[in-house]
């Protein structure tokens, strides 16, 4: 498994529509969650695209993105359904939080999980912050890994 992590600008058009295809078969229709999938989060400069293709299919991806001046974030976290059960998800969430210390290393790192996800991402080191959420009809929490003082 190799992971990938590009800027927009950087992937090629085959590899762009194996991304788009992998989110919106997760988060639109795997999820029932009708509503704007891409956004201009993935066209910002700054934005990471991380992933993993096996045979020109999604494997995982993520987007770690600049959130704000206190916040780098790591977004659109997904496991395709035949890839899950391999422990991929913690890999892709290392990878993902190594990512964002590389690109934004003064800053703390959220996310916002969807519920269910909680104990997973603890796991990492993230707390919760704020209260939960519904986000397309699927609760939520936002969570926040401190890497600052």
């Amino acid at each position: 498994m190799q992971f990938k992590c590009e800027q927009f600008d950087a992937l090629d058009t085959q590899t762009l529509f194996i991304i788009m295809r992998g989110r919106v078969d997760v988060f639109v229709v795997e999820q029932k969650c009708p509503y704007p999938e891409l956004d201009d989060v993935d066209i910002a400069l700054n934005t990471q695209h991380l992933y993993t293709l096996d045979n020109e299919q999604l494997q995982t991806y993520a987007r770690c993105y600049d959130k704000s001046e206190q916040y780098s974030a790591i977004g659109r976290v997904l496991v395709s359904e035949g890839a899950r059960g391999n422990g991929y998800a913690t890999l892709l969430i290392t990878k993902a939080i190594d990512c964002c210390k590389a690109q934004w290393p003064e800053r703390d790192i959220y996310i916002g999980a969807q519920t269910y996800l909680l104990d997973f991402y603890r796991s990492f080191g993230f707390e919760d912050y704020k209260s939960e959420y519904l986000e397309d009809g699927i609760p939520h929490q936002d969570m926040i890994l401190k890497l600052t003082k």
